[in-house]
């Protein structure tokens, strides 16, 4: 299948977390995470994505941090910012900000709580894309959003020239299968779960917007690179290693134990704003032992 619109990027992009100090976006954490991150060869950055708490960012917070990652990236990767909202119009007016700032794309989730109906969702979305005017990357999460995007809503979006691809983590193999199938020629697609990249980019997938890469950013895209490079065995046997490790990593709702493990490296301090809070014990005890089985501790 040949596809006419432009790849975002291939290979691994990291969901990144905002790292918070007393309250506020800690930026000297968070450039020296962005440099970690360009350093061990990811492809791509996604700010202000679920992985960043954009659910409790400030308006002000938000613009800052987009426009932040976009200035201390300064073109050496892609920059995707996440702006969804459950009010398109306010979701319309963060994109237009990020689009201004020079972000290289937009992430936008389905609207949660509200939902929506078939049409209300491609309402939704042809309304941001027909506003701005970088591609967008639809974000399919129904498990965080109760909202889910069906064969049907996807073939109608992937007529507009902007909307190039989506993150997809419902987790239905079937579906994504499916999805490739009828639309793999106008919609990239990314997996949205760490232990589905080698399934997702058997059928055609072009890499994942992840959680893991967030504390392994080179394995994360080695994996990738050997499914780019048709070394599917290479890539399970990676896929299968970090399995204990990814599954760690969503013992509880994500971020809390990424920001755990980042925090465990140095990265940043433990903080989250509630309702999200720090880890129980029996769970990061068993983030720790993972990470000390891969010598990252």
């Amino acid at each position: 299948m040949s596809k006419l619109k432009p790849t975002v990027f291939t290979g691994a992009a990291t969901a990144i977390i905002t790292p918070f100090k007393n309250g506020a976006i800690d930026y000297d954490s968070f450039g020296n995470i962005i440099e970690d991150q360009i350093k061990n060869s990811i492809d791509a950055i996604v700010v202000a994505g679920t992985t960043g708490e954009a659910a409790t960012l400030t308006h002000e917070e938000h613009c800052e941090c987009m426009k932040y990652v976009v200035e201390k990236v300064a073109g050496r990767v892609p920059v995707i910012a996440g702006t969804g909202s459950n009010d398109t119009a306010y979701g319309i007016e963060l994109s237009k900000y990020a689009c201004e700032v020079g972000a290289d794309a937009l992430l936008l989730v389905t609207p949660y709580y509200n939902k929506a109906t078939p049409k209300g969702l491609i309402k939704n979305f042809l309304e941001t894309a027909d506003k701005t005017d970088k591609p967008i990357i639809l974000y399919n999460v129904p498990s965080r959003t109760g909202c889910n995007i069906s064969l049907p809503v996807y073939k109608e979006l992937a007529k507009h020239e902007r909307i190039v691809a989506v993150k997809e983590a419902s987790g239905n193999i079937s579906a994504i299968a499916e999805l490739i199938s009828e639309c793999g020629d106008s919609l990239d697609v990314y997996s949205g779960n760490d232990d589905q990249i080698v399934p997702i980019m058997s059928l055609g997938g072009k890499g994942v917007i992840s959680v893991l890469s967030n504390i392994m950013p080179r394995q994360t895209h080695e994996i990738v690179k050997l499914c780019l490079d048709n070394n599917y065995h290479g890539a399970t046997e990676m896929q299968l290693k970090y399995l204990r490790l990814i599954n760690a990593l969503f013992c509880e709702v994500n971020p809390v134990p990424v920001k755990t493990a980042m925090a465990e490296l140095g990265f940043c301090d433990i903080e989250m704003r509630l309702p999200l809070c720090e880890m129980e014990d029996a769970n990061k005890e068993k983030l720790l032992n993972a990470m000390k089985a891969h010598g990252l501790l």
